[in-house]
């Protein structure tokens, strides 16, 4: 495993498992799966509904918690709840959260940053982030903020690399988190010519070299999965190293392409979503 240190000191594993659009029972066998095979960084949400099944997965995994790096974030609808940290705690029966992100820039994500440096003092938060906020938007934050983000969660990969982002983010400290880090799945992106004669070269998967391109750029990934086979390839990035050459060459693959679009029109949807949290398994 390669680590990275946030700016408050606290280390954080580069490689993790992703839990987005999996069931509760999907999510559990995921989380359990990965654990096995030496993954020690989980990312799920409120939004995901399925913390609950996260929670249960470390506790039947036998890791002990100060092994595992466990992140979540808050949605819109509970930036304004003061108890919003401590039912999550509750869900993922945990008594702490190793990082916390604000999920989405919509609704009163003042109120919601402020939360999460309240639990960060409180000792109830190890770290504190954000995910899917523009450069403008990070600005306000760093603007009002007495804890400051150390992650940025967004959409990067070889056709989206965000390099202007990164710079920005490197300057105040901060540290990228790619999701879709494989591009949504993109048979395009994945079967292109580099990363094929790569895979061949290091005896590797297509998707493994991409990984490993994240990882020597800086980027933290979380890719989801509930297929055994692909969880175990998933961490299976640590073997080899790609050359300052071939970094180039996919570094000159970069078309600003994003699978995800904000708009204020998704945003003011997200901010009057209510996920059924009280209701998951």
């Amino acid at each position: 495993m390669e680590y990275v240190t946030l700016n408050n000191g606290v280390k954080m594993p580069m490689a993790g498992i992703g839990t987005f659009l999996l069931s509760p029972d999907e999510a559990e066998a995921s989380v359990l799966s990965a654990l096995e095979n030496g993954y020690r960084l989980i990312d799920t949400a409120n939004a995901y509904v399925n913390e609950k099944a996260v929670g249960r997965a470390m506790k039947k995994s036998g890791v002990p918690r100060e092994e595992i790096f466990l992140e979540t974030k808050l949605w819109p609808a509970f930036y304004e709840q003061e108890d919003a940290v401590e039912k999550t705690l509750e869900r993922l029966d945990t008594d702490y959260i190793d990082l916390l992100l604000i999920h989405q820039p919509a609704g009163n994500y003042i109120a919601g940053y402020r939360q999460m440096e309240k639990a960060y003092k409180g000792g109830k938060v190890k770290a504190i982030g954000l995910s899917n906020f523009s450069e403008k938007m990070i600005r306000e934050i760093l603007e009002i903020c007495e804890v400051k983000p150390a992650i940025l969660q967004t959409e990067v990969h070889p056709y989206s690399q965000e390099k202007q982002l990164k710079k920005f983010l490197q300057q105040e400290g901060m540290v990228i988190q790619a999701w879709y880090p494989l591009g949504h799945g993109d048979k395009a992106l994945i079967q292109e010519s580099v990363f094929t004669e790569l895979a061949e070269k290091y005896h590797k998967s297509n998707a493994q070299i991409i990984l490993r391109w994240h990882i020597q750029s800086g980027n933290i990934v979380i890719p989801g999965s509930k297929n055994p086979d692909h969880i175990k390839d998933n961490f299976d990035l640590f073997d080899f190293t790609l050359t300052d050459e071939e970094m180039d060459r996919i570094a000159a693959m970069d078309q600003q392409k994003r699978y995800y679009v904000s708009t204020p029109e998704l945003l003011q949807k997200y901010a009057e979503m209510v996920p059924p949290v009280d209701e998951q398994k």
